[in-house]
């Protein structure tokens, strides 16, 4: 799998990143052992997780593999600290007290005494933005990151915290598909100005752009979960029903899968690090895993574009 360089940055990725949101609710330790292992069999590199996913459950499953699975030099990790989901409910606190206790705990549940990219998970309108900037600049200096990044932030936001920052942030985080192509009004170029590499989350719509949700809702699919169905129902609707049968319809025509249309085009867009799929099952990696990732017919990549503009 290609590496790819971050932004303006040294460090470099795996072009697809293994996300671990489900890890620790969905997705029991025997699955994220062969998923860890599928991912760094391919040539992949770089694992996402965060504080918030499964109240800190992913952390530690993915602390618990390293030394097993693979050593702590065989991969780059980033992780995210500022956001809390107790019951349920998302609260934000990016305060330079709750940034780096957050960190120390993410720090003890993964094993570890560094990670590579540490993220803001979230723009908090209570907290001065240098404030949350002053954790990030300390947690690199200290050497508990080597590298800082924000995430989920708008345009406007990036731009005001890279001019604020005062030292360099590497990477943005935010969801980017055919079905949510928002930041490239403006986050894509402020990412860009400032030097950083966008990490696309979601890069599959959330499993829609793989065609399974055409026709009807699969029993055991995120969409026909309790609390996964919300986050597939805007992709549902009919406009991008209809970029979902664009792009089923170009793999078609190129002997390509959905998936690896919508990762090809995607990887091929300006300013994106990394792909971070997030796959439940090894079942669904290895689907992933079968892209080819390569850039899409430049006819076929304009039309696709054309569909999807609206999303």
């Amino acid at each position: 799998m290609q590496q790819r360089y971050v932004g303006n940055s040294g460090l470099r990725v795996s072009a697809l990143s293994l996300g671990t949101m489900t890890w620790g609710g969905e997705t029991d330790e025997q699955d994220a052992s062969e998923l860890l292992r599928t991912f760094l069999n391919s040539g992949g590199r770089h694992v996402d997780t965060a504080a918030s996913y499964a109240e800190g459950r992913s952390e530690a499953m993915l602390g618990s593999l390293l030394g097993d699975v693979v050593s702590r030099t065989g991969l780059t990790i980033s992780t995210k600290a500022g956001m809390t989901t107790p019951d349920g409910r998302r609260g934000i606190d990016t305060s330079r007290n709750a940034m780096l206790t957050g960190l120390d705990a993410s720090l003890a549940r993964l094993g570890t005494d560094y990670v590579d990219i540490w993220f803001a998970e979230a723009w908090d309108g209570n907290v001065p933005l240098e404030e949350t900037l002053s954790a990030l600049e300390f947690a690199v200096r200290s050497g508990r990151a080597r590298y800082a990044g924000i995430s989920n932030y708008t345009g406007w936001q990036a731009a005001k915290a890279a001019v604020l920052a005062g030292f360099p942030l590497v990477a943005a985080q935010a969801e980017y598909s055919f079905l949510h192509r928002g930041p490239e009004a403006e986050l894509i170029p402020a990412v860009e100005d400032a030097g950083m590499g966008l990490m696309a989350c979601a890069p599959l719509g959330r499993g829609v752009l793989t065609g399974k949700y055409r026709g009807s809702i699969p029993s055991g699919s995120r969409g026909a979960s309790a609390t996964g169905s919300a986050s597939v129902e805007q992709y549902l609707a009919e406009r991008p029903s209809r970029t979902v049968e664009a792009v089923c319809t170009a793999a078609k025509g190129l002997g390509r899968t959905p998936q690896d249309v919508a990762l090809g085009w995607l990887l091929a867009q300006h300013g994106v690090a990394t792909a971070v799929v997030g796959p439940r099952t090894p079942v669904q990696l290895k689907e992933i895993l079968e892209a080819q990732l390569s850039p899409l017919p430049p006819e076929i990549a304009r039309a696709l574009e054309d569909v999807s503009a609206a999303s």
